[in-house]
């Protein structure tokens, strides 16, 4: 049943009364913002606080894998964990960060870095396997991950290690699957470039990266010693470290190099590199990208675009469709094979972000490239949009169907014009978010929003279904971007939500490798590109109590 929230101003803040048929998470958000404190927890480095930081942190981040344990050499977890991480080789820091930052050298680290999912899925294609699926949760770390586990259990089962409650951390792929930790902080933060000439005119930035797990803590579910440390807080002098944006996360592990917080694919000079999906296609293989946020965005843009700056949207776009752009203006890029994601009637009139060659209209993918892209106009797309009246997820499938049918790639652009994503679903799997730490009214949705777009799960569906034509194999990506624009929000209810969708698209594809493939042939990969600074003071307090009575 759809539900349109009409709220105004802060009418929104009369506690449960505004609550939706006992919506608890919705409920727990709403009073949290209104007080600017909940025992649950807290984003920030104040706990009294509730939302006192808005933005990423320097986290360890976790990582699942499928397909991994005892494989070839480069593709087991262990190859880049424990006695083999880079983070106890000076040398091998040193070639990650151009330098030894401080108090980085861990001789009992147990991490991996970010740039060493690029040596999985590199080592993964020379082994052999024809299925390759990287799943990034967009802003996903330990702790939001354990938020949505206690919401979907009704307990709190895990004070650290894997955890237990969310499909990706249940599924063992027949004794597969591993687990890790790894590294997600950048190259340098703060490098200025010019996106009409594509440099970069001070390499190097004014921050560098680099991980003290003496203050961030030697595990992604330790609680730093340092608050401040993991968002780069000013007593820490030399000693500080940049996080990472997701631009630059999303590129190191397409690339496997080390770049500057705002890149796509360039390394810290500016120049191109080449992305594990043009390996993929170099090897007669099929890439795609989906996600639930716009199309250009800064992860999925991370699967084949070049650009210094991660707002150039257009461009991007342009790179990842195989048209020429600011980047390739000669010779384009090969581009995806199935690009699917959002944007859908966000037009403007400028973008200082896009360049001089900024075209007014839609922000992500003008009408020209459309069309151009357009197999009926001798583009190599088949183009599924939303449209009136139509159901996203049929429309896309049978869009999808044709593009396999009719060996054509698949371009699908849908979402909501005035969120520029796909609508948020809840923790109680309504499409009711709460407010959030700006005490805006919450996002609404009309009807048309919720049927005429497909879910993320829909869009790997698809995707899967017109890469699978391929006898050689596909890499694909698959982005849950909307967890982190629950978690900028500073919104617990958005966040769960967010993490069970995306949850719903892991499932999705290793449903699909139980039924068309092994875990010999194939391998998927779940993490995040960085973590935000979510706190869980009290985690029992996720738990809805009518949850607890019936345990």
């Amino acid at each position: 049943m759809f539900r349109n929230l009409v709220l105004s101003g802060l009418a929104l803040f009369a506690g449960a009364a505004t609550s939706f048929a006992g919506d608890y998470w919705f409920d727990l958000q709403t009073q949290a913002v209104e007080k600017g404190a909940a025992d649950f927890g807290h984003w920030g480095n104040d706990r009294k606080n509730y939302t006192a930081w808005a933005t990423h942190s320097n986290r360890l981040i976790p990582v699942y894998a499928f397909g991994t344990r005892g494989s070839a050499a480069g593709v087991d977890l262990e190859t880049y964990t424990g006695a083999h991480s880079p983070y106890r080789d000076e040398s091998a820091i040193r070639r990650l960060y151009g330098y030894l930052p401080p108090r980085t050298l861990n001789p009992e680290a147990d991490y991996m870095d970010q740039t060493n999912l690029f040596d999985i899925q590199k080592a993964a294609l020379d082994a052999g396997k024809k299925h390759v699926f990287l799943i990034i949760f967009d802003g996903m770390d330990w702790q939001t991950t354990r938020a949505a586990a206690i919401a979907r259990t009704g307990a709190v089962k895990y004070e650290s290690g894997r955890g237990t409650g969310l499909h990706f951390q249940d599924y063992q792929a027949g004794g597969n699957t591993q687990f890790a930790m790894m590294v997600t902080s950048p190259h340098n933060n703060g490098t200025d470039v010019d996106v009409d000439t594509q440099t970069v005119k001070n390499p190097g930035g004014t921050l560098r990266g680099g991980y003290c797990a003496e203050r961030g803590g030697k595990f992604c579910w330790d609680s730093p010693t340092d608050i401040d440390y993991l968002i780069s807080g000013p007593k820490l002098g030399s000693d500080l470290h940049a996080y990472t944006d997701s631009s630059c996360s999303a590129s190191n592990m397409t690339t496997g190099i080390k770049s500057y917080n705002n890149a796509v694919n360039v390394d810290p000079t500016g120049q191109p590199l080449r992305t594990i999906a043009m390996i993929a296609q170099d090897r007669g293989m099929g890439a795609g990208a989906v996600t639930s946020v716009p199309i250009s965005h800064a992860t999925p843009a991370a699967a084949m675009a070049h650009n210094v700056h991660r707002d150039d949207y257009q461009d991007i776009t342009r790179d990842l469709i195989g048209l020429p752009s600011i980047s390739h203006p000669e010779k384009p890029l090969n581009g995806l094979d199935v690009l699917i994601g959002t944007g859908w009637g966000a037009t403007r009139k400028e973008d200082s972000g896009g360049g001089k060659n900024f075209v007014p209209g839609n922000a992500y993918l003008t009408d020209k490239d459309m069309a151009a892209a357009d197999v009926r106009n001798g583009g190599r797309y088949v183009v599924a949009e939303r449209t009136e009246g139509v159901a996203g997820s049929r429309g896309l499938a049978a869009a999808a169907e044709s593009a396999r049918e009719g060996h054509h790639r698949l371009l699908g652009f849908y979402g909501v014009a005035s969120t520029m994503h796909l609508p948020f679903a809840t923790a109680n799997g309504d499409y009711t978010p709460a407010v959030g730490r700006k005490k805006k009214n919450p996002e609404e949705y009309t009807k048309g929003d919720l049927v005429e777009n497909p879910t993320l799960t829909d869009m790997t569906k698809a995707a899967i279904s017109v890469l699978s034509a391929n006898p050689k194999g596909f890499w694909l990506m698959i982005e849950a971007g909307d967890v982190d624009w629950a978690n900028h929000d500073n919104n617990i209810d958005s966040s769960i939500g967010a993490v069970f969708s995306g949850d719903a698209a892991v499932k999705a594809a290793t449903d699909w490798v139980e039924k068309n493939s092994n875990w010999n042939e194939s391998l998927v990969i779940v993490t995040a590109d960085h973590g935000h600074y979510l706190f869980l003071d009290n985690p029992a307090l996720l738990i809805k109590p009518a949850m607890t009575a019936k345990r």
